[in-house]
């Protein structure tokens, strides 16, 4: 199995987020490895869930195959495809890859990212739920009355969020986020981000998995609206087994559901310093993950 990896530490590091470490390839080019750092609660544990970054970067790299045709993505390569690697040149950070290293890392396109996360909804659930029992609302917006745990929408809903480096997103009402990108961009990213998420929802419908929520990034590539960062990954998205769906209660989601749900049994704060993790909340998280990947992709991830 993969040895955990907490953070790397190659030549040109540019950013360091929660899960994700970007270096400087030069040429416009970036390299995105995925660690195996995990956060709840916008927190970063201090343990790591082995072979978690080559799960997401390979979910990742799936999932911009499926949604190619409806927009750009912002990926070259991912650095274990040898074949598309060879028309790369190798230098900085792409020369001090380990195998292991290559399989959780993206050679992508450099983008002026715009700061709105575009969250799309089909199922009201997690911080769409806590809104709507407090207020009856969702990002500011009045909901129906009686709606239930994890009611479908009529269709999907557009509920953009603040992008925060550190601590929460918040939800933005519409009138918010066209204020934050101007109505013409915002109109174009609720398009988009509807569009996409129907054609990942019906996908996964097919493989007997429910696409509850997710969220997209988004940026421009040589003046070209493009997605950028993962995309429909355990860590972006919520899914649920299609035969567990029943109105009025919360499925076991196929994401980190298992880790906070640990952690909220404990006294926490939900501040630094998390508690240690059980060995057994860190491999049922891991297989939770391995799980989402081999149902969506339909082929086991051997790490």
């Amino acid at each position: 199995m993969s040895e955990a990896v907490f953070e790397t530490n190659l030549s040109g590091l540019i950013h360091r987020g929660k899960v994700r470490d970007t270096y400087d390839l030069g040429d416009d080019r970036l390299l995105m490895v995925a660690s195996d750092r995990i956060s709840a609660f916008d927190v970063v544990m201090d343990q790591p869930i082995p072979g978690k970054g080559i799960i997401l970067t390979q979910m990742s790299a799936f999932w911009f195959g499926v949604i190619d045709y409806v927009m750009p993505n912002h990926l070259i390569a991912t650095a274990d495809d040898e074949t598309a690697m060879a028309a790369i040149e190798i230098s900085g950070a792409l020369s001090e890859l380990t195998p292991d290293l290559a399989r959780r890392s993206m050679v992508i396109k450099k983008a002026e990212r715009i700061d709105i996360e575009c969250v799309v909804r089909n199922y009201i659930a997690g911080s769409a739920w806590a809104e709507y029992e407090e207020s009856g609302t969702m990002n500011g917006t009045p909901l129906p009355t009686g709606m239930k745990a994890a009611d479908r929408f009529s269709e999907p809903v557009f509920t953009p969020s603040t992008k925060a480096e550190s601590g929460h997103d918040m939800p933005l009402t519409p009138s918010e986020a066209r204020d934050l990108v101007g109505g013409e961009l915002h109109a174009q990213l609720e398009e988009k981000s509807i569009e996409i998420f129907q054609v990942a929802h019906a996908y996964a419908a097919g493989q007997g998995m429910i696409l509850v929520d997710t969220k997209f990034e988004f940026g421009f590539v040589d003046g070209e609206l493009t997605i950028i960062d993962e995309v429909l990954t355990p860590d972006s998205s919520r899914y649920w087994d299609v035969d567990d769906w029943v109105p009025g209660k919360f499925p076991p989601a196929f994401d980190k559901q298992y880790l906070r749900a640990w952690l909220l049994d404990t006294d926490w704060k939900r501040e630094p310093h998390p508690p240690t993790l059980p060995d057994a909340v860190i491999e049922q998280t891991r297989e939770r993950y391995l799980e989402s990947y081999r149902r969506l992709a339909g082929k086991s991830l051997v790490l």
